[in-house]
């Protein structure tokens, strides 16, 4: 009997770790797609512009064009967003993560020397091309950087969340009120050092 209640428990445990781990991703929808309030639809709820003039255009410093539900509603309930990535000669985009999605690189345009670390603090990294994809497992930190300092590049990043999310962690460490004596003794450092990290990302 105490055999059967064990089985039955692990069984009951199993189940609901598994449900866990489906319930992580966007819920599924009950219907073809998601209509704000008061929306129109037509082929203009389905269409997103904001990216078209940025192609062609002069790269000065790094910038993300992003295109989640947040600025593409019609990405509401499909689990699939994107965003555009300029650097940039010497550009970073700094080590993030996405809590909610894996993302797809595609470089279209120079290189890129691209990382990510995983949790057993192995780092893998790989310089990309023109034509090249690299993927960036869900939540693990990562970066993108252009080592060419005569050239720009871009890239385009697909997620597997319509809205991924990003915590970039030089802001999420030094630019959100956390207190300088916890970081310098999580950095092995002193405050003068966290204060001038702070000062250098607040200019």
């Amino acid at each position: 009997m105490a055999s059967f209640l064990l089985k039955s428990f692990l069984l009951v445990l199993a189940v609901f770790f598994i449900s866990s781990m489906v319930q992580a991703s966007d819920p599924d929808i009950l219907s073809d797609f998601n209509v704000p309030a008061g929306s129109t639809i037509d082929g203009n709820f389905f269409t997103f512009t904001g990216t078209r003039d940025i192609f062609g255009s002069i790269i000065e410093k790094f910038t993300v064009t992003k295109v989640s539900k947040a600025e593409f509603p019609g990405l509401d309930g499909q689990s699939v967003s994107l965003a555009v990535l300029q650097f940039p000669g010497g550009g970073v985009n700094p080590p993030h993560t996405h809590p909610r999605a894996a993302e797809l690189l595609f470089v279209v345009q120079g290189s890129l020397e691209v990382g990510f670390v995983d949790t057993t603090n192995k780092l893998y990294t790989r310089t990309l091309q023109v034509g090249d994809l690299f993927v960036f497992p869900k939540g693990l930190v990562h970066y993108q950087y252009n080592s060419d300092w005569n050239k720009s590049a871009t890239a385009v990043s697909g997620f597997g969340s319509a809205s991924a999310g990003t915590v970039s962690l030089p802001t999420t460490l030094f630019a959100t009120g956390i207190d300088d004596q916890i970081l310098a003794k999580s950095f092995k450092s002193d405050v003068a050092t966290i204060q001038k990290i702070k000062a250098g990302l607040s200019s």
